[in-house]
């Protein structure tokens, strides 16, 4: 397919990392395959995560389609944007459509990118994930990729006003090695060690990020077992079901 928005938008995307000095670091890209359908699943903190987990995909040239909410294909501005991206709109209230449209996708050697937490975590954990992705790539043979982000949060995301303007925020990017989940295994159980990847992932980003609060007023952007101020997972539970 013709990709005449996507290198543009990637290219914008770009330049405003420079002009906000952001710091971003990316490990294990080399998992994310040169050819080829794969499915990406990432964590979710933000409403900017889908530029970031894009990035995942650059060094081997991929250009990612993204699952997102219908809605944002509504909007006067996104949504040109997401269907010239060619990304993959979900009505959650007539899933299969979607699903049947990235089944497609990875069938023709698309990279498709997946929110399994379905929702912001506004916890700053990883919630339970929805088993969507692994049965994805089950269902037709391809690499199920684990990615986390952190720092993205502190641009925009739920339940605190957004930022776009501040300069020199660090950005991780973590991409694990994929799970090849098949047909008959169970799929429930690929899901779980999903989650168990992206939480040992996410863990060590938010622990080796390289700067902290400036204040108690700047906790917000920490999970509580860190010692921050984001409400427990425990608060949030119903969003995960």
């Amino acid at each position: 397919m013709a990709d005449l928005v996507y290198p543009p938008v990637i290219a914008f995307a770009r330049t405003m990392f420079t002009l906000l000095g952001m710091k971003i670091t990316i490990e294990g890209e080399e998992h994310v395959p040169a050819d080829g359908g794969a499915v990406i699943a990432c964590n979710h903190v933000s409403y900017l995560d889908f530029i970031f987990c894009g990035l995942a995909a650059r060094r081997s040239k991929r250009l990612v389609r993204f699952m997102a909410k219908d809605s944002i294909f509504r909007h006067s501005i996104g949504g040109p944007l997401m269907r010239g991206m060619h990304h993959i709109p979900v009505d959650r209230d007539a899933g299969m459509a979607s699903y049947k449209a990235a089944l497609s996708a990875l069938k023709s050697g698309e990279v498709v990118g997946v929110f399994p937490e379905a929702t912001i975590s506004q916890s700053f954990t990883v919630k339970d994930l929805k088993s969507g992705a692994t049965r994805m790539a089950a269902a037709t043979g391809t690499p199920l990729i684990p990615v986390v982000l952190w720092g993205t949060q502190r641009f925009w995301t739920k339940g605190h006003p957004k930022n776009l303007t501040q300069r020199g925020v660090p950005i991780t990017i973590l991409v694990g090695e994929p799970l090849h989940p098949g047909r008959r295994d169970n799929q429930d159980a690929v899901t779980a060690e999903l989650r168990s990847r992206m939480t040992i992932m996410l863990d060590r980003a938010q622990r080796e990020y390289p700067q902290q609060p400036k204040g108690p007023e700047d906790k917000w952007w920490l999970p509580a077992h860190l010692g921050g101020s984001a409400p427990s997972p425990a608060v949030y539970e119903p969003e995960a079901q």
